[in-house]
This record gives structure tokens, sequence and C-alpha cells, in this order.
């Protein structure tokens, strides 16, 4: 019997398992920096500084008293903020107030402010005590 010569099938085995391997590898590093823009962008779509006006602008409002004229003043603020951040953000802002939430300490009363903030690529809920001075 003669010996078979397969030196040359191992070589070429050994070929295309180093070419397929190289063929994902490129494929993973391709994809990396895809992964990394797309993680990045998402930070820089998140809308912070204007969540951060928007609750500037509330907590003196939800740190006022129960009086009725304070109720009317919140509502037309209310009507008043959801119409500015639609015409000038395309955001749908809606916020609730809540005075008597039974939190006090010894100089201060806790009222609760509920922010929903939704621009259809990011919806953001808070809730944010405010302290009003006793």
């Amino acid at each position: 019997m003669e010996r078979l010569d397969d030196e040359g099938q191992w070589i070429v085995l050994m070929g295309v398992v180093v070419a397929t391997g190289m063929f994902i590898l490129a494929i993973i590093i391709n994809q990396a920096p895809m992964v990394g823009q797309s993680t990045s962008e998402a930070v820089l779509e998140f809308p912070k500084n204007e969540i951060q006006d928007i609750r500037y602008h509330l907590a003196p409002i939800a740190a006022l008293g129960n009086d009725t004229d304070n109720m009317t003043l919140e509502q037309r603020i209310r009507a008043d903020m959801q119409a500015l951040s639609m015409g000038r953000n395309n955001v749908v802002l809606d916020f609730d107030i809540y005075r008597d939430t039974g939190f006090e300490d010894l100089f201060y009363r806790y009222n609760e402010l509920d922010i929903h903030y939704n621009n259809g690529v990011t919806t953001y809920d808070e809730e944010y005590s405010v302290p009003v001075r006793l």
C-alpha cells in the first residue's frame, strides 16, 4: 500500500480556518464603533438642560401655599408651560403638585412636584420634594 500524502490538505484547511477567523474578527471590530457611536448619541440626545430649566421654574410654584389664588396661578402656569414646551421643543410636559403630603421636619413642610417629560425620544419622570418654610 502506498502512503497517502495529506500535508497539502492540512495547509488548505488551516488557511480556511485562519481566513474564517479573520473574517469574524473584522465583523466584530467593524461593529464596535457603531455601538460606541449609538451610545454617545444617546447621551448627547438626553435633554438634561431642558429638564433642569423646567424644574428650576416649577420649584417656586410648588413652594406656594394652598390659597385659591395660588391654585389659579398654577393652572395658568401649567397651560403656559405646556404650550411653550410643545411650541418650542416639541415636548409633552405635564406636572402635578401635591401640597398636603404630610412630610414635615422642624423648619420645613415638603410639597411633592411630579414632572413628566416626553419629547418622542426621551421619557423622563421625576418626583421632586420642594421645601416650604413653616
